[in-house]
């Protein structure tokens, strides 16, 4: 598993950077990451089925499951804690397919996300839960990019310094969630 040391990554990150990712990689990410959660990639899914472009290139971003509080004044975003990453599983191994390099979330993935994560050198991070106000300190701008209509769940563009995660899936196969799941102190 992952080293002690905190790896610091500029994302968007080449795909040999992200290969040299493992499952319990501390990183802080610093850079441009983009929004999405439910509704937006619903959306995104009826703009592929339509043959038309998603909103914004796909290709080697990191797409983080959240949708932020309202900003508090001289912010710029609000609480930005994630959101459970299942609820994309569905359309997640179609937009690896198409380039995203990478997801931000929380729990466990399908096994299709799994294999679309290997199969494209791919990464899942997670972002702490309840750590929404602290994670929010290391957005420096926000910017809806797509879908305003959507409100908390439009698409934002991000520029983030020192955002903290945990690979939990590398490019390898390595699954965090399934191997503390196999750890017999925790008898499960």
């Amino acid at each position: 598993m992952g080293s002690s040391d905190v790896i610091s990554l500029q994302v968007p990150a080449s795909p040999e950077e992200l290969k040299k990712l493992r499952i319990g990689d501390a990183v802080n990410l610093s850079g441009t990451i983009y929004t999405a959660r439910d509704a937006a990639h619903k959306r995104m899914d009826e703009t592929l089925e339509r043959g038309e472009e998603l909103p914004f290139d796909i290709r080697g971003q990191i797409v983080y499951y959240m949708g932020p509080s309202p900003a508090r004044p001289g912010r710029p975003i609000g609480s930005a804690g994630p959101t459970t990453a299942t609820r994309m599983d569905r359309y997640t191994p179609r937009l690896l397919d198409l380039g995203m390099a990478g997801m931000i979330g929380k729990g466990k993935r399908s096994k299709a996300v799994a294999d679309a994560v290997v199969r494209n050198g791919g990464v899942y991070f997670a972002a702490v839960g309840g750590a929404g106000a602290l994670l929010s300190k290391a957005i420096v701008s926000s910017e809806v990019v797509a879908y305003d209509d959507l409100g908390t769940e439009a698409i934002r563009k991000l520029e983030v310094k020192d955002f903290p995660v945990i690979v939990v899936m590398d490019a390898e196969g390595g699954d965090l969630y399934a191997e503390v799941g196999n750890n017999p102190l925790t008898n499960k």
